[in-house]
């Protein structure tokens, strides 16, 4: 997942905006109490959603893949003042741990947490998304992206995260026996060619697509 040499992405990390106190708190205890820590966007990433979110200042967020709810925090600061953010997972068993988390959050009232599957979900919610973080399993990347973009303002912004997948998107053998891989590499290629937005892939950590509906 990491493409860097550690002593590159230590000093990215030294030399980048530092993480709040509720950030190093979920971090520390993402990676102490919870399966598959890696998930966690971490401060680099983090810092690059946030200032992504920042640039952005959108009413309207959403997060498809909540996790432990680190990504979500970092998202919300760029929130208008007004704004709300809308995170969907289909994990109950760390929906107490987010919402916990959330609660000690400044932006706690612009927070909405749903549990169950995104692609009900979305369509219940139905807002004007400036800006969504695509972050769930791998397999249904282009039916959240399809759900989403007709939703979109022009000039809203669409992040998916693990785009790279450790680079086997890369490897045509890897493309052909995972399912994840393949899904991921056909997402990439569907973002490339659709004319209703313009795109960058950013090799930060494990891949995120950016694609700007024009």
């Amino acid at each position: 997942m990491d493409f860097l040499p550690n002593h590159i992405s230590e000093y990215a990390e030294k030399y980048t905006r530092k993480e709040d106190e509720l950030l190093q708190h979920i971090n520390r205890e993402t990676h102490a109490e919870v399966l598959i820590p890696r998930m966690l966007s971490g401060h680099l990433q983090g810092q690059v959603l946030r200032m992504l979110s920042k640039m952005q200042r959108p009413r309207y967020i959403l997060e498809v893949g909540t996790y432990t709810g680190y990504a979500a925090l970092c998202l919300a600061d760029g929130l208008s003042d007004d704004g709300e953010l809308h995170t969907i997972d289909i994990n109950e068993e760390l929906e107490d741990r987010i919402r916990g988390y959330f609660a000690q959050s400044p932006r706690a009232h612009q927070l909405h947490f749903h549990l169950g599957d995104a692609r009900e979900i979305i369509g219940q919610i139905d807002k004007p998304w400036d800006l969504v973080f695509i972050d769930a399993d791998k397999e249904n990347y282009l039916n959240y992206y399809e759900l989403v973009i007709p939703l979109m303002p022009s000039g809203g912004l669409i992040i998916a995260d693990n785009v790279l997948w450790s680079g086997k998107v890369t490897d045509e053998k890897e493309r052909n026996k995972d399912t994840d891989t393949k899904a991921l590499h056909e997402f990439n290629a569907h973002v490339t060619n659709d004319q209703r937005v313009e795109n960058v892939l950013f090799p930060i950590r494990d891949g995120l697509m950016i694609a700007r509906k024009v």
